[in-house]
């Protein structure tokens, strides 16, 4: 055994390296496109610590960005878990569109 590595683009023929140099150029966007949207996730959360909320809508809308990012996590795959999203997202969404048409 040999711990050598093989060029397996030489093996390969031109379209075999077209599709390489494809996937490879996807995989560098992706992890561009995952860096930028960590970043501005990042800002978002410095944003929301910056200072208390003042009002409920504001509040609501903190609460809103954290069950969205929990949706997005493998715990938050379950089916009664997602219902429970589900619901608290539409009634906040609801509450604050209530206290908006009472302004």
């Amino acid at each position: 055994m040999t711990d050598d590595a093989i060029n397996l683009d030489k093996r390969r023929g031109a379209a075999g390296k077209m599709a390489s140099e494809m996937r490879r150029h996807s995989l560098k966007e992706f992890e561009a496109d995952q860096e930028a949207l960590r970043r501005r996730q990042e800002e978002l959360e410095t944003q929301l610590l910056a200072h208390p909320s003042e009002t409920w809508p504001q509040a609501a809308a903190k609460a809103q960005y954290l069950i969205r990012r929990y949706a997005a996590t493998a715990e938050a795959q379950d089916a009664r878990r997602k219902q429970l999203i589900e619901r608290a997202l539409g009634d906040l969404a609801r509450l604050i569109e209530r206290d908006e048409e009472q302004s």
